[in-house]
């Protein structure tokens, strides 16, 4: 029986119906009497079961698994001797030996140590290892061929260790739990077994594998590093402070004040070519990616193709990586009071396809510091931007096990990730004050109102013959004469710099700096790669924190939630003084003055519906956080919103919650605004979408200006109009935001053991976990993108239908399925981890993702 119509991407064709019905067929023939079968199609993925008539239903709206063409688990046969002909079954978990997982790991830790080398040309074949690494191979080659004891079959010496690390990071034991437990499994073995003693020994074994890390001293005061020209240094020559801390002086061995983690790049870009599961990936895309209108990958924004057209020659291998920089702090502690931060940074590698890209398996943490660094970051930045450059300039020796070459592998730096605090350090451009948006610069129109810096202007972004811009009295009291604020070039920024005298090593400005300063508070160490000014996009505005901050400006006025509201009476006061919207004035009675309820702002008994409205919404599972637990109803106002909370509201709850509370003056505006957040934030972008948002988004803040008083307008609020603009140079915001790096900041937190060692334990967990990272993946390799679990993929579509409160009435919510979901920050809900698994020719595809072998890749 033919079963090419599975491969039909059109599911009405009376080829795939006719298909269907055979397998429907099929499957009531091989299991007599059974109401529910597994479901083949692309979400289900064989894992759940369902009503013989569902999944009928299912194949239709989502397609069967294209591998799926020998259908074992309804109950066919499948014949062992021609089997190895036979298309592989992507949904099957498969069962790989425990020992041969650790020998797949050996092998892509040193790909060609046993090579023949007898052959001529430099890129045909491996070079050589050197005596000191061929060592290394001779011993967990011996481990991994080493019985635990005489006789033991089941596990080598390298196996047992993996397995009980594994079991370490999982549970959280402590190091000395390990070792006592690990003292009674040695002694409970055979005399004759061969298991370490203790924890450090177990390392010692594994550290082969090239999961290292060099401790680099810092000056207590953030000066420099004791590092290359310096690392013989007791003292730090700007500040005189020791290296050393005070210590009695029997002690043999120095303490120093400050130590950063650095994780070498180099040997992680490295084993993403020597392993199998990996090296055909990270060509993705440029062999695979489907070239139109629509942005699926940050290959498709604009950004990238014109640092192709500038670098032809970086361009020219795809191999060569393109990467994203990310960081945050975090309180390694839990405990609010405490000031202490982490600052870990990673390495974002944009190769890979969209299925495997943002994954936690492929971030790979570079440095590890032990305070806010501050305006300092660039020193503690310094030893990644070394190896940057080194690998821009002359690259690295790789081997590609897809082709069985040697290539020279090059990396640059696309753009940085962060918060908008964060932006500033990174960037040295200041994010407060005056001149905070750091696409506008000096050339930003800002204001003093109710005691705070606020950003108007908007209708400069109108066209010039626009009506809005002669009227003056419904905005600030002017006409708007000015064109849109210029563009600077990276070249420009660079001069700007050039002209500043900034103290050594990053630290604070001058007191001579002359009046063109603007808002840089630092020179940043990356404009010193030598491609960094010729970038079009080199820090992107973080659209999590920006849709995070702008929903508690919105919703805390329109409610007018004490303390959140931006309807102050100081924003009364200065209307008055601006003389403009009479109607929001301060009535002033007698002696007293009160400021009334703003047409705006819900009226109480309005409010309290919301409120209702909003407890009453029943989420599926995986999809959100039970937002009604954040309800006060009756104090009028939320508690303990989480970012991806704010994300749902935002596009969800909001359009439909306010639209018969509010005057329609101001609901169509609130609507525009939360359809504006779900197009941006969607799986797929086309070009012609973008430049429509970058009108709309104008439109809504001009609006916004003739409602809401100049207080309403804060920084986040002015850098919206820039977030379609990056759209169109960077692609999808699913890549450049910070839910991912801030699920993994969560992790992170919970692997602090030892309090008074925050970042030893972090950093000795995060070496660990990658095994347990690794083992948590099937071991197939496949290219292809994999099936969306059954909770995680249909989140959206069942969202078309917002229930509201038991048996009431159902909603629609027509664009829920074109919005990324990020993963829920509550843990008492199953986080939503998937990304857009759609193909790029629309079909969609199953398959499976990396196996142990991910240990090596962080």
């Amino acid at each position: 029986m033919s079963r090419r119509w599975i491969q039909n991407p059109n599911r009405c064709a009376d080829e795939y119906l006719d298909g269907i019905e055979d397998f429907i067929e099929f499957a009531r023939r091989q299991n007599p009497g059974a109401t529910r079968i597994r479901c083949p199609c692309r979400r289900c993925n064989n894992t759940l079961f369902e009503t013989i008539e569902n999944v009928g239903f299912h194949l239709v709206r989502n397609g069967m698994i294209e591998t799926y063409s020998i259908w074992n688990l309804h109950g066919e046969q499948v014949d062992h001797a021609s089997s190895s002909n036979a298309p592989r079954v992507d949904n099957v978990e498969p069962l790989v030996d425990s020992n041969d997982q650790v020998m797949g790991i050996i092998q892509d830790a040193f790909p060609f140590a046993s090579t023949n080398i007898n052959q001529e040309g430099e890129d045909d074949v491996p070079t050589p290892i050197d005596s000191a690494e061929f060592e290394q191979y001779e011993k967990l080659l011996k481990n991994a061929n080493q019985e635990l004891y005489s006789g033991c079959e089941s596990f080598s010496v390298l196996t047992a260790i993996v397995e009980l690390m594994h079991g370490k990071i999982k549970y959280r034991m402590s190091n000395l739990c390990f070792d006592y437990f690990l003292g009674v499994f040695k002694r409970m073995l055979p005399t004759d077994n061969c298991l370490p003693k203790d924890h450090k020994h177990a390392q010692k074994v594994l550290h082969g594998l090239g999961l290292g890390y060099e401790k680099i001293h810092a000056c207590k005061n953030n000066c420099m590093f004791f590092y290359k020209e310096h690392e013989m240094l007791d003292t730090c020559p700007i500040c005189n402070e020791s290296r050393f801390k005070m210590t009695s002086q029997n002690r043999t061995t120095k303490i120093p004040q400050k130590v950063m983690r650095y994780l070498p790049l180099k040997p992680r870009l490295q084993r993403l070519y020597m392993s199998t599961h990996t090296a055909t990936d990270m060509r993705w895309h440029k062999e695979k990616r489907v070239d139109d209108d629509v942005m699926r990958h940050p290959a498709d924004g604009e950004a990238w193709k014109e640092f192709d057209r500038t670098f032809p020659e970086f361009a020219a291998d795809p191999r060569n990586v393109r990467l994203g920089l990310a960081t945050d702090g975090f309180n390694p502690y839990g405990v609010l009071n405490q000031h202490h931060s982490t600052w870990p940074i990673f390495a974002l590698p944009y190769n890979l396809p969209p299925w495997k890209c943002m994954k936690k398996e492929y971030m790979m943490m570079t440095v590890l510091i032990t305070e806010d660094p501050g305006r300092s970051i660039d020193v503690y930045l310094r030893p990644l931007v070394d190896e940057l450059k080194d690998l821009w300039t002359n690259g690295v020796r790789t081997y590609d096990k897809s082709t069985g070459r040697m290539f020279t592998l090059r990396a640059a730096v696309m753009w940085t990730v962060n918060d908008f605090p964060a932006y500033a350090m990174v960037s040295g451009w200041s994010t407060k004050g005056y001149m905070a948006c750091p696409v506008c610069k000096e050339d930003v129109t800002y204001g003093w109102h109710a005691g705070k810096v606020c950003y108007l202007g908007h209708r400069r972004w109108l066209p010039w013959d626009h009506e809005w811009r002669e009227k003056d009295k419904e905005f600030d009291g002017n006409i708007e004469r000015r064109l849109r604020p210029r563009e600077w070039s990276g070249d420009e920024i660079l001069e700007q710099l050039n002209r500043l005298d900034f103290a050594p090593f990053g630290k604070t400005v001058s007191r001579t700096r002359p009046s063109t300063h603007l808002n840089w508070t630092h020179k940043p160490m990356f404009f010193e790669l030598p491609y960094w000014s010729k970038l079009k996009l080199r820090h992107n505005l973080d659209v999590m924190h920006v849709e995070k901050n702008v929903f508690d400006t919105l919703v805390g006025t329109i409610l007018d939630i004490e303390g959140k509201t931006k309807d102050t009476i100081k924003a009364r006061l200065d209307l008055e003084r601006m003389g403009i919207r009479r109607g929001l004035w301060m009535n002033r009675d007698s002696d007293k003055a009160r400021r009334d309820l703003a047409f705006f702002s819900m009226k109480p008994n309005d409010k309290k519906e919301f409120l209702k409205f909003v407890s009453s919404v029943k989420f599926p599972d995986g999809y959100a956080s039970n937002i009604a637990r954040c309800v006060n109803v009756d104090g009028g106002k939320f508690t303990g919103l989480k970012s991806h909370d704010c994300h749902v509201f935002m596009q969800r709850l909001l359009p439909v919650g306010i639209r018969h509370l509010l005057p329609e003056d101001v609901v169509k505006p609130i609507m525009l605004f939360s359809r504006f957040f779900s197009q941006l934030t969607a799986k797929t972008l086309r070009r012609t979408d973008m430049f429509q948002l970058r009108h709309d988004i104008v439109q809504v803040l001009c609006k916004f200006e003739m409602i809401f008083p100049p207080a309403f307008f804060t920084s986040m609020m002015h850098v919206m109009v820039h977030l379609p603009e990056e759209a169109l140079l960077a692609g999808l915001v699913n890549y450049r935001w910070m839910y991912p790096i801030e699920r993994l900041l969560g992790e992170l937190k919970k692997s602090v053991g030892n309090r008074a060692k925050p970042e030893g334990s972090i950093i000795e967990a995060w070496m660990s976990d990658l095994i347990r990272r690794g083992r948590s993946m099937t071991t197939a390799p496949s290219s292809d993108p994999p099936a969306q679990s059954a909770s995680a993929a249909t989140a959206p579509a069942l969202l078309d239908h917002v229930v509201v409160g038991p048996g009431a009435s159902r909603v629609p919510a027509s664009s829920a399925s074109s919005v990324a979901q990020p993963a829920s920050a509550r843990r008492r809900h199953r986080p939503t981890d998937t990304i857009d698994t759609t193909s790029t020719d629309g079909t969609g595809a199953s398959g499976s993702q990396p196996g142990i072998t991910t240990l090596l890749y962080c």
